[in-house]
Order: C-alpha cells, then structure tokens, then sequence
C-alpha cells in the first residue's frame, strides 16, 4: 500500500498524520516495527499504535481468517467437483482449491477432456460442487477444442442429473470460459502476470488450466540450457502457485509425459517403457496433486457408445491416498466406470 492510500484505513486522522510524518510509506513498514518503536517513530500512544498495528494488519491480510475448528473438519478448503461421483471419491471431493494440481498422460489419454469438464464444473453453486464463477484456459500448444466444448455443454443435463435442469439452464457455460494462447514463455508470463490476476480480481474465474505447461519448455531449451530451463521453470511454477493461494482458487497444469525404460530388461522396445511426468524433479517438488490418467487395452459400451477404458491415477497428494479409478470418455464426458458398467 502505498503512502496515498493511507487515507482507505479506518484511522483517526490524526494517527495517519503521524504516520506520514515519521515517513512510514507502506502498511509492511508499519507492521514489521514493534509497537514501543512506533510509539517513537510516531509520537502516538499505546492505544493508537495498537489501532494502527490492527489496521495495518488486516490490509494485509488478503482472506479472512481461518478458525481452527474449521481447520480440524476439513471446511477450510473448497473442492471443485469433477462432476463424477466415481472420481470425486477419488479425490476426496475434488480439487482443492488452494494448490497446483498437476494432470500428465499420453497423448489422446483424455487429459484436455477432463480439463473442459472442470471449466463447466467450476461454474456450478458451491452447494453442486462448483465455485460458482467462470475459468482461464491457456493453451500453450493446440488450438482450444471449442467444437468439444459446445458438446459438453449440450450433454450438461446428462451429465449432471444431480442438478436440478433451472440450474443448468440459468447457467451461461460459453460466456464463462476466457480462453488464451502463448505461443512462448514470454507471452505466458505476460499472461499470468497481467491478465489472469485481473480475471480473477475481478472474480470472473475461479479455475486456471494451463494446457500444456511441458510445451514451452520442451521447444525453446536444448539439453546444455539446463540452468535457465530450471530458473524460467521456477519462475512459472511460483506464480501459479501465488496465483492459487492469493486468490484460494484451483490451478490445473496439464503435463506430457516421457518414457522410462526399465533397466532390468533388456529389451529397447515400447514395450519394456513405462512413462512418468515430463520436466523432472523440479517441477515435480512445485505441485501439491499429481494425477495421470492412462489409456488402458480394454472398451468399455453403453448404448449407442463405446469408448476405450482408462485410469485415473492418484500419484501423490498429501491428504490423497496413493489409488486410482476406471474411467470412460462418453458424448457427456468424462465419467468413473463401476463394475456394473462392464
């Protein structure tokens, strides 16, 4: 805060006069001098300086307090539905909201599908797991798959029979979802540090999907860049992460993956590889969930439809177990697969 927004604190103007004169420029100056310091700076008494250190707090304070009965229920943290109850079991309700969460796979394991459900998902009432607001999706490769999205948005009914149908027809899907593209680091972080903190000051979005965070980096380093991938890499990961937490809202990254090939076997081939997410143990230490889902060798039909099984894995979270659920693409989207569905 700077020295002519001194006058937004409710403070006796005498108080601010004293401030200013003992040039106290910010509410961090005030706030990181002790109360008989200030009352030597200033001039003012106990009391006022305790009015002043009060003031100055909860102007830096961003969100109100938690209290810690909340904290030990769990009602601290909104979760963001996935809009599946097979999966939000899963993840014990969904994504929380505070937190980069991370969702890597192969190519066409339905990774960008379950990204546009949760932009429909997050503008539900709380009360039907959403958070009542829009998202921002940054696409950082392809070019946004609006056709899929309208047909999500047509098959919200069917897909969401939880909700009553005045619900989802109040709803503006379309008009909610702010769509950029970065076509490298420079405009990305253009991006997050410029348009999405306005997006979500202004409490348009309450979801960020950036799709895919892998690419920027996997085109514009070589191998001997290693030191700056890893600097430019941390930069990214920490505005997200501030993002997330100064405005309590879900950040999903979608990753690519990479081949591991088992050194106990011999075999070069596809078939001796496993994959793990992309960009190694410096990102991995920079996300709260890591998810994969995966492309497994069985179908799965219903109807008129059929769709190849996959698996939504939990790789680790500090509040998830280590687990994961079947899970089919179908016209509606992204739906758990139970036993009953086989």
């Amino acid at each position: 805060m700077a020295d002519t927004d001194w006058d937004q604190l409710e403070l006796n103007p005498r108080i601010i006069t004293a401030v200013r004169r003992a040039k106290l420029k910010c509410v961090r100056d005030v706030v990181c001098v002790s109360g008989p310091e200030l009352q030597r700076l200033t001039g003012l008494s106990h009391s006022d300086v305790q009015q002043l250190l009060t003031a100055a707090a909860t102007a830096c304070r961003h969100r109100p307090p938690v209290p810690a009965l909340q904290l030990h229920n769990g009602q601290s943290c909104h979760r963001l539905s996935v809009a599946c109850p097979v999966l939000d079991e899963l993840l014990r309700g969904g994504l929380p909201a505070g937190g980069v969460t991370e969702l890597s796979g192969e190519s066409g394991a339905g990774k960008t599908q379950l990204a546009l459900q949760l932009c429909l998902s997050v503008q539900y009432p709380i009360q039907h797991g959403g958070l009542n607001s829009g998202a921002a999706y940054i696409c950082t490769e392809d070019v946004f798959p609006s056709r899929r999205l309208q047909q999500l948005i047509s098959e919200q009914s069917s897909l969401r029979s939880d909700v009553p149908p005045a619900v989802i027809s109040r709803l503006q899907f379309s008009d909610q979802v702010y769509i950029e593209h970065t076509a490298d680091l420079d405009s990305l972080q253009v991006c997050l540090s410029r348009r999405i903190p306005l997006l979500l000051t202004r409490g348009l979005v309450r979801l960020l999907v950036v799709d895919s965070v892998a690419a920027l980096f996997r085109s514009e380093f070589h191998a001997s860049d290693w030191l700056e991938r890893t600097r430019q890499l941390l930069t990214v990961s920490s505005t997200l992460q501030h993002l997330s937490h100064e405005f309590n809202t879900p950040v999903l990254c979608i990753n690519q993956v990479t081949d591991v090939f088992n050194s106990s076997d011999h075999s070069l081939g596809p078939l001796s590889s496993n994959v793990s997410p992309a960009l190694g143990l410096a990102w991995a230490n920079q996300v709260m969930v890591r998810l994969m889902i995966r492309r497994l060798q069985g179908m799965v039909a219903r109807g008129d439809q059929s769709s190849t099984l996959r698996r939504l894995e939990v790789l680790f979270a500090p509040h998830l177990a280590r687990d994961g659920r079947d899970a089919a693409v179908w016209r509606e989207g992204v739906r758990g697969v139970v036993d009953s569905d086989r």
